[in-house]
């Protein structure tokens, strides 16, 4: 009893995995025996990963567009390792150069929509000496919050000219980058218009001005740091609306200070172009190339970047597939670009060039859907009288097969057997194998008399042929043929 107390106390806490040493050794039994009555945790000399490498799904990440800084580590968990190497890599036909830390983070700087894709990073180190790698997958998506701004700014001036308008939008964008600078912001003329003034339409035009503003600009979101994705996204919409009211304000003071814009030029002196009207609008609409699509759980309005094969229409809100003939090969695009001349896809949503061909195969193949139906209409019907006519086949040569099966058949046999008797007293000459060459008539009468008397029922004791013979043998030789009976032969003999 006591050394089988002694025997369960030195048992080994955790068995060896038998898969990956099929058979274990003397030594390598004492060892596990002799650790685990040390107290010691017990391991093998050839205790190796059975596999070198390792594929995760990393999952989905979502960052916000313009963010100042984004860093995505290369494992989403902590992992222990000496002397580890990363290596990043992205999806795209384009090579990309990356920014790593030497921890093996990725790092995006005011992040666009086109930097959104499939990226992996793989981490290679070694274990027993044994080199080893794990990578991760990642799909990264541009996000962000809803929140803009539309000014209408009306202008006048002595010209309707595109010379000088152009001039003046010129001087009107390149005073408006400073403000930009301080406000964090981006500010895009999206549209002009000229037209005559109501107060005195011949020498005075009215210009209109449309000014998008996006709050996305440089360092936009330098008060929010936080790594947790629920904590920053309210930031970023915090940041969003108190942005608006500090552009908006900044921007009513800039017209103020600036009411005359003076455009010179060779042939007139100056010209002026005097503000009179700033009018905004706030928005909740998302960018170019981003829509709604409930991805992210953290912010189900949020917009998210339209992926290659779609698209997204500033003021859209919404990502639609690419229109047949057109693709687009990024996130976040806009507008699709349209195939080459006398080419075509065949599908909506293309998100590659090779996806456009000829419009003379997509026509044929198009003609060739139209034409099944019309081949069907003239298959089928061939086909049915087919099957009918084997149907109709099949059942004749049942009915043949039943008639020479039943009685009936024998009894039409011995009719045809009749019919040959008399057609010899047409003198048919038929020899019987089994006559001589003496044989007379007599004969052969006699044999086919008893021969005909063996096989039917139905003649008359003196051998004479019933009526269904007689009428049989009319049938066969016809009206005008004389028939001649037994007895009118006997009187010729």
């Amino acid at each position: 009893h006591t050394a089988q107390q002694g025997r369960m106390l030195c048992a080994p806490h955790i068995w060896p995995d038998f898969g990956r040493p099929r058979v274990l050794g003397t030594m390598g039994i004492l060892t596990l025996v002799l650790y685990s009555c040390s107290g010691q945790p017990a391991s093998l000399p050839w205790d190796l990963p059975a596999i070198t490498s390792w594929e995760h799904q990393g999952g989905l990440v979502f960052i916000h567009m313009e963010s100042s800084l984004y860093s995505l580590p290369c494992s989403p968990i902590e992992m222990d390792v000496s002397d580890p190497t990363y290596r990043w890599v992205q999806d795209r036909a384009a090579p990309k150069l990356f920014s790593v830390t030497k921890e093996g983070h990725l790092l995006f700087q005011h992040f666009q929509a086109g930097d959104s894709g499939k990226y992996s990073c793989t981490i290679s180190y070694m274990k027993h000496g044994v080199p080893v790698s794990q990578t991760f997958h990642y799909s990264i998506f541009g996000y962000h919050v809803l929140g803009g701004l539309d000014a209408v700014l009306l202008f006048h001036s002595k010209l309707c000219e595109d010379e000088w308008t152009k001039r003046f939008l010129w001087g009107l964008q390149d005073k408006l980058r400073q403000l930009e600078i301080e406000q964090h912001c981006k500010l895009q003329l999206t549209a002009t218009f000229c037209f005559p003034s109501l107060n005195n339409p011949s020498d005075e035009f009215i210009i209109q001005v449309q000014l998008e503003v996006s709050l996305f600009g440089p360092h936009w979101d330098e008060h929010c740091n936080s790594q947790d994705m629920e904590m920053v996204t309210d930031c970023y919409r915090k940041t969003v609306q108190h942005n608006l009211g500090q552009v908006q304000l900044a921007l009513t003071r800039f017209f103020k200070e600036h009411k005359s814009f003076h455009v010179t030029g060779a042939d007139i002196p100056s010209i002026n172009f005097t503000n009179q009207f700033v009018g905004f609008l706030k928005t909740m609409q998302c960018s170019g190339g981003y829509g709604q699509t409930k991805q992210l759980q953290r912010c189900l309005n949020c917009c998210i970047v339209c992926p290659p094969g779609m698209f997204s229409p500033p003021k859209n809100s919404r990502c639609s597939p690419c229109p047949v003939g057109t693709y687009s090969l990024i996130y976040g695009m806009p507008f699709c670009t349209p195939c080459k001349d006398g080419m075509i896809t065949r599908v909506p949503g293309a998100s590659s060039m090779m996806d456009c061909v000829k419009k003379e195969r997509t026509k044929q193949a198009v003609s060739i859907v139209h034409r099944v139906p019309v081949l069907l209409l003239i298959i089928l019907p061939a086909l049915l009288a087919i099957n009918f006519l084997f149907i109709l086949s099949s059942c004749y040569c049942f009915y043949q097969e039943y008639q020479a099966s039943s009685p009936r058949a024998s009894k039409m046999t011995v009719s045809t057997t009749k019919m040959e008797t008399v057609t010899s007293f047409f003198r048919i000459p038929r020899q019987d194998p089994q006559a001589g060459p003496d044989s007379g008539p007599a004969s052969d009468t006699s044999h086919r008399d008893t021969s005909a008397s063996q096989g039917s029922d139905e003649e008359h004791i003196h051998g004479a042929p019933s009526p269904a013979v007689t009428l049989s043998l009319a049938t066969v030789t016809g009206e005008t043929t004389p028939v001649l009976t037994l007895e009118d032969r006997k009187d010729t003999f």
